[in-house]
């Protein structure tokens, strides 16, 4: 079993009961998923940056990311409906607490200047999301075999009614949220 969600049966959960009064142990907030994204724009004129960015993100998640395509045709951004434009990947169960734990206690740290992610970016419906400016945070990634310093957004889903629930839920587990 993974290490966070060993922690977070055992340290989360009595912790979130206590402080928020939860009557059943199911009221609990709980991480339901993680999407990760990778948005390509120079894949319009190089058709080779999206498989490099698939590469990547699967190596980074230990899981095959879906390229997405634009809905729509954007004149401005030389962009037709069907192009490939990025790719993305939704972590849920083992993986999802495994890349969590990396996330939080390997890759941010490595971050230059890194004095914790923003505690206000929760939508107002108990999920977070963070955005990544380079994928070479990660350890798994050589830094020799990219060709291109490509960023990330992370978004955590969690089941929490409250941004409050879900910023307890998150510091519970040991997201480095700076203090506002």
């Amino acid at each position: 079993m993974a290490r966070l969600k060993d922690a977070y049966k055992e340290i989360v959960i009595p912790a979130m009961m206590e402080k928020f009064k939860y009557k059943n142990v199911n009221q609990v907030p709980r991480l339901e998923k993680i999407v990760v994204n990778m948005g390509v724009g120079d894949a319009k004129d190089n058709p080779k940056a999206i498989e490099s960015a698939v590469k990547d993100l699967g190596i980074i998640t230990g899981q095959k990311p879906v390229v997405t395509i634009a809905k729509k045709s954007v004149a401005n951004f030389k962009l037709r409906a069907g192009m490939k434009i990025g790719c993305k990947v939704t972590l849920r169960g083992e993986r999802m607490y495994e890349f969590a734990d990396r996330f939080m206690n390997i890759a941010l740290p490595r971050v230059r200047d890194f004095r914790g992610v923003p505690s206000n970016s929760f939508d107002g419906r108990g999920n977070y999301s963070v955005g990544v400016k380079e994928q070479l945070i990660f350890p798994e990634i050589v830094y020799d075999d990219i060709d291109t310093i490509r960023g990330m957004d992370v978004c955590f889903v969690t089941t929490a009614k409250t941004d409050e629930e879900a910023k307890e839920l998150l510091d519970y587990m040991g997201m480095p949220l700076k203090k506002a």
